[in-house]
């Protein structure tokens, strides 16, 4: 099996000294994907903005990880607000709008750091 590799996203950087997602082979496993503006590096407070930028997150890790969105085989969203959906599921609709070919999701309530209000958590398997 190869080694593991870090997988960064230019202009998305986290506070904290790890990369946006880790990459062992074919198996690709994320951070938090935050709501955060990636060029002012601000919170929106807006569900509906973090979402958009959230998803934009995923779909920039994917082409820094050499696969697409195609890829994705399991989404965790933690939300603040766990029936707040519709944003999200606008976006997920954007981005897997093929019933017969979506991931798995699993939407959690959780407290999450400063404003956000939103955190995807994503597991791809990528073409060798």
């Amino acid at each position: 099996m190869n080694g593991r590799r870090s997988v960064d996203v230019p202009g998305y950087t986290h506070a904290n000294p790890v990369p946006a997602a880790s990459r062992i082979g074919s198996l690709l496993v994320s951070g938090a994907l935050t709501g955060r503006d990636a060029e002012t590096g601000e919170m929106p407070r807006s569900l509906d903005t973090q979402c958009i930028n959230a998803f934009s997150h995923l779909r920039a890790l994917m082409d820094a990880a050499g696969g697409s969105t195609d890829d994705v085989i399991k989404v965790t969203v933690l939300l603040a607000e766990y029936r707040d959906r519709g944003a999200l599921n606008r976006e997920w609709l954007a981005m897997f709008p093929d019933a017969a070919s979506r991931p798995a999701r699993q939407v959690l309530q959780a407290s999450l750091d400063g404003d956000a209000v939103i955190h995807l958590d994503v597991m791809a398997v990528l073409p060798d």
